[in-house]
């Protein structure tokens, strides 16, 4: 469906191109539409990126009762973010419409592809691989996709496979006191035999058929279960009848028996594929990580040098996997997660570190409550920051030793260090990122944030593991205080993150480091104010 070029006509245009939405993006040529929506390409008028954007009209979209239905879709994109399902990066609005902005993936559809015929034996498998990857990291989130085809799979520039159209998944939440789903949806093909009992079904073993399905479609070059008669194909698909060609090998065969299994409790799971013969060959876990809510692939080493010196990083070391294990680090279902590296740095890596960054008179007032004003421009999670008189290195070195007790891997990236989990997770991994700032050239203060995960465990480890583990860093009896927001009133609180090292203090060191930097009077109304509290 996706060309494989970009034209942005300026002459003769046709509905929709060359309009200039909300000044960001320029519409380029459709690509496809449906009942509510219709999808173009565009371009990023500052960056030149090309996009996808989904177009909803929002008088149509209210009344059609559907509001609750595309909150949903949007919050579902925005939890299942991996290299192998076409992105979410913003969505806007006018009076009149919505607007999803989506990653452009240019190979079209992978239905293109197979309805030329079936796919050679290495090509179908790896496709297999990178959908299983995708489909079991949605699983592990509590998403169930449910519209598994070939024309919801797409092709990037590299030929890597990515899941599209969410418009029909649903989420845990939505499961009955049964415990099933009971919607009944899909396509006709590749809908499992339990979806047509009207009884309930599993939302992850349906979307097993439905690989099973893909997989046949792969590598035999037709359906397992035709018939020009609709009610004619589910009576072959609820008994099970198809017939493997002679072609597949007999590990193949075993495999596809276990996917189209009409009994949903006997049916191979996620976990169970991933340790399957035929599907392991040249498998590779696919590894990356979120920072600043953008993916980004590891491919390349975690400690990046200058770029002026960056270099070629070795391969990262194989990893153990879990698909069901109940919460995780940001990778494939199977828990790829970012290599651990040396809980120390070379005298070479001290060497090489640069200065933290430096605080300003209005970062540090910003750490009072009364002063914080940052409720009004951005969202914040769970936080702590403290004071330590502590070199740079001294401070990352012990963050890895507490990341090396709990099996958690690190990155690092100058003065900054990301701690993240092993198990996946409705909410994703737990995720810390630690960021060290100078205070004055012997003092630095240590921000400690949770960037995702479950609260609890947030809790728990900073309780337990970070806590402990970095007292010893901090000035006099210090302690770190997590900083909790009200969602509603914007106020975030922080009653001194060192209990007898107070803010006014800080701003004193602060005060006498960089008096020439300082407005005075200013600054001592504010101290006073600090004084006060």
């Amino acid at each position: 469906m996706a060309p494989m070029a970009v034209d942005f006509p300026s002459k003769g245009k046709k509905e929709g191109q060359g309009n200039l939405i909300l000044g960001r993006y320029e519409l380029g040529k459709l690509l496809g539409q449906g009942t509510f929506a219709k999808v173009y390409v565009a371009k990023n008028v500052k960056s030149d990126e090309s996009v996808a954007i989904k177009v909803l009209d929002k008088e149509r979209i209210l009344n059609s009762g559907l509001v609750a239905h595309i909150k949903r879709e949007i919050a579902i994109l925005r939890r299942v973010r991996h290299p192998n399902i076409v992105q979410l990066f913003e969505v806007m609005a006018t009076k009149t419409k919505i607007y999803f902005v989506m990653e452009y993936v240019r190979g079209g559809e992978l239905f293109g592809k197979v309805a030329k015929g079936r796919l050679k034996s290495e090509t179908a498998r790896r496709y297999f691989q990178q959908l299983i990857s995708a489909v079991g990291f949605c699983h592990a989130r509590g998403v169930f996709h449910r519209d598994l085809k070939p024309e919801n799979l797409l092709l990037g520039d590299n030929g890597d496979l990515k899941v599209s159209d969410f418009g029909l998944s649903a989420v845990s939440d939505q499961i009955r006191q049964d415990g099933l789903f009971h919607t009944f949806c899909g396509t006709p093909a590749y809908v499992a035999p339990e979806v047509l009992t009207r009884k309930g079904y599993d939302g992850a073993k349906v979307d097993v058929w439905s690989c099973g399905v893909i997989l046949f479609v792969l590598m035999a070059g037709y359906l397992p279960f035709h018939d020009q008669n609709v009610m004619a194909m589910y009576r072959k698909i609820y008994k099970g009848e198809f017939r493997c060609p002679k072609w597949f090998s007999s590990e193949l065969t075993k495999l596809m028996l276990r996917l189209l299994d009409t009994n949903p409790q006997t049916r191979i799971t996620i976990p169970e594929i991933m340790e399957n013969r035929w599907f392991k060959k040249g498998f590779r876990h696919i590894r990356f990580y979120i920072e600043n809510d953008e993916l980004h692939n590891l491919d390349v080493d975690i400690d990046e040098p200058p770029p002026d010196t960056a270099m070629e990083r070795p391969p990262p070391a194989p990893e153990k996997h879990d698909v069901a294990s109940d919460s995780g680090c940001e990778s494939d279902s199977s828990v790829s997660s970012c290599p651990a590296i040396s809980s120390s740095y070379s005298e070479g890596q001290k060497r090489r570190l640069p200065r933290p960054p430096s605080l300003n008179a209005f970062d540090i007032i910003s750490f009072s409550r009364s002063f914080d004003l940052s409720g009004l421009f951005e969202e914040r999670g769970e936080e702590a920051r403290f004071l330590s008189g502590e070199s740079v290195p001294t401070i990352i070195s012990k963050l890895e030793e507490i990341a090396k007790l709990v099996s958690f891997t690190v990155r690092k990236k100058d003065c900054r260090v990301s701690l993240e989990g092993t198990r996946e997770g409705e909410k994703g991994p737990l995720t810390i990122s630690a960021e060290i700032f100078e205070l004055t050239p012997s003092l630095v203060v240590v921000e400690i944030k949770k960037k995702a995960g479950d609260r609890g465990e947030y809790e728990e480890f900073c309780s337990r593991e970070l806590k402990p583990g970095l007292q010893n860093l901090l000035i006099g009896s210090a302690s770190l205080t997590n900083i909790s927001s009200d969602a509603n009133q914007h106020s975030y609180s922080l009653s001194s993150s060192i209990r007898e090292v107070s803010i006014s203090s800080i701003l004193r060191s602060f005060h006498r480091a960089n008096r020439a930097l300082v407005i005075t009077p200013f600054f001592n109304s504010i101290l006073q104010t600090a004084d006060e509290q």
